[in-house]
């Protein structure tokens, strides 16, 4: 019950139906953007420097409470249990070994499809890694993720029209280069293994 009370709180702020708390995050993370932007911090940086200050009061505070004889700074006991260690050490084992066994079919040439798929979307991250930095990315894919589901809620019928014209029109180009072009190459394909 509760994890469909947060996926309808999920779903509502992106579809902008809690105006304010969408608005609200769109406005922090142009702020946290801007300052990174502005000031040339780099996420790694910032995070280190915020854990360094956070040690020095901590170190300080422990310190001066020891002088002073007043109570050590309230920190709550920080440990993980075996429990919650081998449960990630095994969804992250059966995780890795499954990308492992994909990388190796790939690698055997064993799938060519899953193959060029995979061989696409690394170029498309490549291409994508080269237009912009991490920060900038995340931004806007941010605010992809908060407008464009509200805009096609909004105007679902115009898009469904014109994505279905779409779709007609790329499909009955690959009618025309599948019979002009691919059963050419497979014709010669199968030729040459005739001969072979």
């Amino acid at each position: 019950m509760r994890f469909l009370v947060e996926v309808s709180v999920f779903a509502d702020v992106i579809l902008w139906r809690r105006k304010n708390l969408t608005v609200g995050i769109l406005l922090v993370t142009l702020a946290v953007w801007l300052v990174f932007e502005r000031s040339g911090y780099t996420l790694l940086s910032l995070v280190s420097s915020v854990f360094l200050l956070l040690i020095a009061i901590l170190f300080s505070w422990a310190k001066s409470a020891a002088i002073l004889n007043r109570p050590a700074p309230p920190l709550p006991e920080l440990h993980l249990s075996e429990e919650m260690v081998n449960e990630v050490a095994t969804f992250i084992r059966l995780r890795v070994n499954t990308l492992l066994s994909v990388s190796q079919d790939i690698a055997l040439g064993k799938d060519s499809r899953l193959f060029f798929k995979v061989a696409a979307y690394l170029w498309l991250i490549s291409f994508v890694g080269g237009l912009t930095d991490f920060l900038t990315l995340g931004y806007t894919s941010l605010v992809v993720i908060l407008t464009v589901p509200a805009l096609y809620e909004s105007f679902e019928d115009h898009i469904d029209k014109y994505v279905i014209l779409a779709y007609k029109n790329l499909h009955q180009l690959y009618v025309k280069l599948n019979k002009e072009y691919v059963s050419r190459v497979q014709k010669w394909i199968l030729e040459k293994k005739k001969l072979s």
